[in-house]
């Protein structure tokens, strides 16, 4: 039997991310694993979504994103990130999701952080591809009152075949310049799900607007501030000489 491998090729063939083939030993032990362990934490996502993001710091940047979701109780989701719905999709990242209620207890500072959420449901950037509109309304309804967190860990828009750098903090689409998703990433989505994301805005009018935006989320769009994360030197906290 050939060894077979799932990796991604870019530009001239090269392989992303760069590494041999798995061996027929690898898959057969992998396979023997998941027979034998639970992987329970995986097992509890049972959503997949397909939005868009933009990176907070350069937001002519936006990506499509595949939102691995795992409910932890009503108020608190956690996706796992992904950059295709392919069997070789890249994870690039994580996001976690906060109902209002619990948004309105952080601090001001970690608010900053954050997105809302209901552009991006009513505007029907948001959707559970393959899944019935009205299967998913309520929980649309409740998802546009909710606050998300999104730092990106691998750029593989940029090309960068490894997740290299610091992670980058990432904002949801808004009905404002900056914020608006181009046409021709909507288009390309659509014309793979076979689905309009127009008509799709058409039927998510009656779900209704929060009754109020925290100020302090979505933070670029009231202050045209962003930010961004740089790497430093510390000084190592010793509880013994070292070395």
């Amino acid at each position: 039997m050939a060894a077979t491998t799932t990796g991604t090729h870019g530009h001239g063939g090269e392989q992303i991310p760069p590494g041999k083939p798995m061996s027929t030993g690898q898959h057969m032990l992998d396979k023997g694993a998941e027979m034998l362990q639970s992987l329970t934490p995986i097992k509890q996502m049972n959503q997949h979504v397909c939005t868009f993001a933009l990176y907070n710091h350069d937001m002519n940047r936006q990506i499509e994103t595949h939102h691995y979701v795992t409910r932890v109780n009503q108020e608190f989701l956690q996706c796992a990130v992904y950059d295709s719905d392919n069997s070789n999709g890249r994870l690039i990242g994580v996001e976690y999701i906060v109902s209002d209620r619990i948004f309105e207890t952080l601090p001001k500072e970690e608010q900053k952080l954050w997105h809302s959420h209901a552009y991006e449901i009513k505007s029907g950037l948001w959707v559970n591809p393959r899944v019935p509109e009205m299967v998913v309304k309520k929980d649309l309804e409740n998802l546009a009152k909710t606050y998300g967190k999104f730092w990106c860990t691998w750029q593989t828009d940029k090309g960068d075949k490894l997740p290299v750098g610091p992670p980058s903090l990432m904002m949801s689409p808004q009905a404002v310049n900056l914020g608006m998703v181009k046409p021709e990433l909507i288009q390309k989505r659509d014309d793979r799900y076979n689905m309009s994301t127009d008509a799709i805005k058409r039927t998510r009018l009656e779900i209704g607007e929060p009754e109020w935006l925290n100020p302090e989320a979505d933070y670029w769009k009231q202050h045209g501030k962003c930010f961004a994360i740089d790497v430093e030197d510390v000084e190592m906290k010793k509880i013994a000489p070292f070395p």
